[in-house]
């Protein structure tokens, strides 16, 4: 990648976030942290420059409308540009009976992982437009791609990420603009620890899952988005790339 480029980060601040932040940063790319934490995005911040790179930190709820939009116009007030985005902030579903799932949860699930990403793409495409080219990785996941039982609003989320993702990718590839996704197996982050996958039987099932034999770590997702966002991807657009040790293949 060359140098002077700059990153927007959804869910920079922990996890699979975190760990692209600081892959961007390795490639000497400037990082946007978007998180709503301002601690821990703060935190990611203070990581990057220890390690040399150059990040800024604004707070947003991808959820909000406003909060988007002051993302990107902020980035381009500091940077004046955008060349890369990783949409990736998102949240899980409990393990829960239909029964005892709400409206409430459906709106949560749906307004972060669908709606958020959907809003910073929106944002995001007119200012990669104005300079030509950019590209633009959304996280999906395996249950983008599967079904999974007690899960079926989390499922739905990842698989509408789909959606806009090839729809859009389609959409601007002829205007310079890739945009694909990732789809992630089970990934040793918070969002394991604190859904309902927490005794070590659980975890055992889990790792089994994968045919590689174990969960992925947050790093080997970075790998791939910052590939899928350098120019040996150049190709490569309205794509779902699994990192899922084998899962969905199984």
């Amino acid at each position: 990648m060359a140098k002077n480029k700059v990153a927007i980060v959804t869910g920079a601040s922990s996890g699979i976030g975190r760990a692209c932040a600081i892959a961007f940063a390795r490639e000497k790319v400037k990082v946007v942290v978007a998180r709503r934490r301002i601690e821990q995005g703060e935190e990611t911040v203070k990581i990057l420059q220890e390690a040399g790179g150059e990040g800024l930190f604004i707070q947003t709820d991808v959820s909000i409308e406003e909060d988007v939009a002051s993302l990107v116009e902020k980035t381009i007030e500091f940077y004046d540009r955008i060349d890369y985005a990783f949409n990736n902030a998102g949240v899980e579903q409990s393990l829960t009976p239909l029964s005892e799932q709400t409206s409430l949860d459906f709106d949560k699930i749906i307004n972060i992982n669908v709606k958020g990403i959907w809003l910073c793409m929106k944002y995001q495409i007119p200012y990669m437009l104005h300079h030509g080219n950019g590209v633009i990785v959304n996280m999906s996941s395996i249950f983008g791609l599967v079904g999974f039982p007690k899960i079926p609003i989390y499922c739905a989320s990842k698989h509408a990420v789909i959606g806009l993702t090839k729809s859009l990718a389609i959409e601007y590839a002829k205007q310079g603009i890739r945009i694909n996704a990732v789809c992630p197996g089970f990934i040793d982050t918070e969002m394991i620890s604190r859904g309902s996958i927490k005794t070590p039987e659980l975890i055992d099932y889990v790792k089994q899952l994968h045919p590689i034999g174990r969960i992925g770590t947050s790093e080997e997702v970075a790998n791939a988005v910052i590939w899928l966002c350098s120019d040996q991807a150049s190709f490569i657009t309205g794509i779902a790339l699994n990192i899922d040790g084998g899962f969905v293949a199984s």
